[in-house]
């Protein structure tokens, strides 16, 4: 399933990450499983784009597998093409993908607890990644290694070099995390629940870095989350991702505004409303997250949807463009059935009119 970039961008940005046709299988005991399905996307400068969706979507997986930081086996990604500046990351050697890791493409990885060495301590940590990837001294690394623990909101900068990551909090080490992916000035940041750990406080304020950060450098951003609020407030445009594939992609305000698959309806309908009362219970999808054990012939959603008919359960919708830069893949929105005058089969009728 393809997914084909919405026009209306501004002509002074420019496309710096392009992925046409991503598909990333495991090859377990139990047969392979199909994590990621035909993703296709593209990222410019300066630009957010958020990726939501249930836990076991295929967002991280996607994600990982444009850096080939999966291990191989069990993981096999292939593409037509996953291009930074133009070059093809598939094909790049060894040494082109250390240089791409952090030097152009920044991770915030979504575990802190595992993503830094308890041995060393986290002033070697990150001054190993600066010298990796900037022609400096090792006392010039250590100055912009307290200048990053500062700017993520960490206190007495210089002093917490010395400390080893089992001093930090879960908090203060994802803040670490973010400082170590923001060291090089990368063009592209990759951030993987990057606030989940934080507090409310701490949260604002890397926010507030982030859009500092698309200002100030032009930095192409990838935010996954499973907080829609967060998404509402800092992304240009957003994909929703559900059985390892792309649901629906859209400017932010649009998707919020007038979602056109299920799925997407059901994630809005679970947020919190402020008019809600205290006794009311909040909204749940019903049914279990789809199985991966082979390449979607369906609907993946359709046993959960209760707009589903016949043919949702017997082919994949293809992704289709509407309106206003919207693509959505669902059968609901297939040309043959939205189209003025079309026969729609007869229990599809009285769900659309609901929709």
């Amino acid at each position: 399933m393809t997914v084909r970039e919405p026009a209306g961008r501004q002509s002074s940005q420019q496309v710096v990450l392009e992925v046409n046709d991503l598909k990333t299988t495991f090859n377990t005991r139990d047969g392979q499983v199909h994590a990621v399905n035909n993703v296709s996307f593209s990222l410019s400068t300066g630009e957010l784009l958020g990726v939501v969706g249930e836990s076991g979507s295929g967002k991280s997986v996607t994600m990982m597998s444009l850096l080939k930081l999966l291990p191989s086996p069990p993981a096999e990604v292939v593409a037509d093409s996953i291009l930074y500046e133009g070059r093809d990351v598939l094909s790049m050697g060894d040494e082109e993908l250390r240089e791409l890791r952090g030097g152009g493409i920044g991770f915030i990885f979504q575990d802190p607890m595992t993503s830094l060495n308890p041995v060393f301590t986290v002033g070697y940590q990150l001054t190993e990644a600066i010298r990796q990837h900037l022609p400096i001294s090792k006392k010039e690394a250590r100055a912009r290694a307290a200048e990053l623990l500062a700017k993520v909101g960490i206190a007495q900068p210089v002093e917490r070099l010395r400390d080893f990551p089992h001093q930090f909090s879960g908090g203060m080490r994802q803040r670490v995390m973010i400082a170590m992916s923001l060291a090089c000035e990368p063009k592209v940041l990759i951030a993987d629940e990057p606030t989940t750990a934080l507090d409310v406080t701490i949260q604002a304020q890397i926010l507030e870095l982030v859009r500092d950060l698309r200002r100030d450098q032009g930095m192409g951003i990838i935010w996954i989350t499973h907080d829609l609020g967060v998404v509402a407030g800092i992304a240009d445009r957003v994909i929703v991702m559900y059985g390892g594939q792309i649901v629906e992609h859209a400017p932010v305000k649009e998707l919020f505004n007038n979602p056109q698959h299920p799925y997407t309806k059901a994630l809005l309908a679970t947020m919190p409303s402020i008019d809600a009362s205290r006794s009311e219970r909040l909204y749940s999808i019903e049914g279990q997250p789809p199985s991966l054990s082979g390449a979607p012939t369906r609907c993946s959603f359709a046993p959960r949807c209760e707009y589903a008919f016949d043919r949702c359960l017997e082919e994949n919708p293809p992704i289709v463009s509407m309106d206003n830069n919207h693509q959505a893949a669902c059968w609901l929105r297939h040309p043959q059935y939205t189209a003025q005058g079309s026969q729609h089969p007869p229990e599809e009728i009285s769900l659309r009119e609901t929709f």
